[in-house]
């Protein structure tokens, strides 16, 4: 689970940012990302069991697949939604695209990309289970265990583990982006203030 995020978010996060910068690229990648999200998660298997065989990689290429979405979609819209004022400021003052993009663009839109971070981390989550049915071992794998030998305590037991590990990632991811965008408005705030 923790490199199929992983993967995910290095994917998903750059595809957004270009996503967002490009007309052409958003309209070609909305379609892809639709597909995907509407494609049942159980699908994702077939392709992944085809091209890996039973085992952890298919396990984390359809978790990969099954996650992407959500990460590209609010990378899109958190850079797209940063107030066009404080791009302008930025050009006025000479900065280049790459550092706007760098020192405006990804702090101010860091709550939105952190909220794709934990949609990515929950996707990836419910994909545990169904990834054990092809070998993919960990949590996924207790519960399938559990699941053919007809063992409730090791099923419920697997099972929190998973929603105790849901909850502890979503209130991390969720406190890393509030803090990190509420941080630099205060600062655009005192900067905006020392200026008038």
């Amino acid at each position: 689970m923790i490199v199929a995020a992983f993967l995910a978010i290095v994917v998903s996060v750059p595809v957004g940012i270009w996503a967002a910068r490009s007309s052409v690229v958003s309209a070609i990648v909305k379609p892809i990302l639709d597909f995907l999200q509407t494609m049942p998660a159980l699908v994702y298997l077939l392709p992944a069991i085809a091209l890996f065989r039973i085992g952890v990689a298919p396990g984390i290429f359809a978790t990969i697949l099954f996650a992407l979405a959500p990460g590209v979609r609010l990378t899109e819209l958190g850079i797209r939604g940063v107030d066009k004022e404080v791009v302008e400021a930025g050009q006025a003052f000479g900065a280049s695209p790459g550092r706007i993009l760098r020192q405006v663009q990804l702090p101010l839109a860091m709550p939105s990309i952190m909220a794709g971070v934990n949609q990515i981390i929950m996707l990836s989550l419910s994909m545990v289970v169904i990834a054990g049915f092809v070998g993919a071992g960990g949590l996924g794998g207790e519960v399938t265990r559990a699941l053919s030998a007809y063992n409730k305590p090791l099923g419920y037991e697997a099972g929190l583990a998973v929603v105790i590990l849901a909850i502890m990632l979503d209130r991390f991811t969720g406190a890393f982006g509030q803090k990190r965008g509420l941080h630099l408005l205060k600062k655009l705030r005192s900067t905006k203030k020392a200026d008038a």
